[in-house]
């Protein structure tokens, strides 16, 4: 155990399984107390077992990403949830899939951070790490919904930088590209033009992350390692952005 995060309250969003689930185990690992925060209750409950068992601090909490931070003392708050718009392109999106994405990727977002902030502030400072991805920082690699809310992702986390870091809190964002989850392949119902043009540039992409990858990444924003980085948002995949 590194210690890095030796005592700290870290608050996990869509930390059941995938990306978050990583995050909050390398959180724990380096000394976080770890809430797991996510709308699955069986995924909730294995990874709250399967870290008591590892001997982490750590508890779950079913809830909307809107009431995660009513546990009084947060260091560190996580934004990972979120859900696909099944790459939809602009002449096919839809109403309802547009609205979704929005809600729960941006609002869902904006609503975790502005409860937490007062908490923040009261504890005189903290960390936050927003989950955009790579679509955030170009135009092309999603569908539109999606593409729209990563960027808002970005801007968000560039606001409260701003606004906030005199207050000693810190917000970052993670911008990855492709990773090697079950997220791509739970799509449904996917948009077969806007799959086409999203992913035609796939063959420049010098490799795919794992989830420890951008866990790696969320350590060290979370971590006084990154102390001077506050408003960020970093692209993690391998390059292939610069093409």
């Amino acid at each position: 155990m590194s210690g890095k995060l030796q005592n700290k309250v870290a608050i996990i969003t869509g930390s059941g399984a995938g990306i978050g689930k990583e995050i909050a185990r390398k959180y724990a690992q380096a000394g976080a107390k770890v809430v797991i925060a996510d709308c699955n209750e069986d995924a909730l409950k294995t990874t709250v077992t399967e870290f008591n068992e590892a001997g982490y601090d750590a508890f779950g909490v079913k809830v909307n990403v809107d009431a995660v931070v009513h546990f009084g003392r947060i260091d560190i708050l996580v934004n990972n949830a979120g859900v696909g718009d099944n790459m939809q392109a602009t002449a096919n999106v839809q109403d309802t899939v547009c609205q979704r994405v929005m809600d729960i990727n941006v609002t869902g977002m904006m609503r975790a951070i502005r409860q937490a902030l007062p908490v923040l502030i009261e504890n005189g400072g903290g960390t936050i790490v927003n989950m955009a991805l790579i679509a955030g920082l170009t135009g092309g690699r999603g569908g539109l919904a999606y593409t729209n809310a990563k960027h808002a992702v970005v801007g968000m986390t560039k606001n409260i930088a701003s606004h906030y870091g005199p207050q000693n809190i810190r917000c970052n964002a993670i911008a990855p590209g492709h990773v090697e989850t079950g997220f791509a392949a739970a799509m449904t119902n996917v948009n077969p033009f806007g799959m086409e043009q999203s992913v035609r540039g796939v063959s420049l992409m010098p490799k795919a992350g794992q989830v420890s990858d951008i866990a790696n990444i969320a350590l060290f924003l979370a971590s006084e390692d990154s102390g001077l980085i506050n408003g960020v948002a970093i692209a993690a995949d391998a390059g292939w952005s610069t093409y």
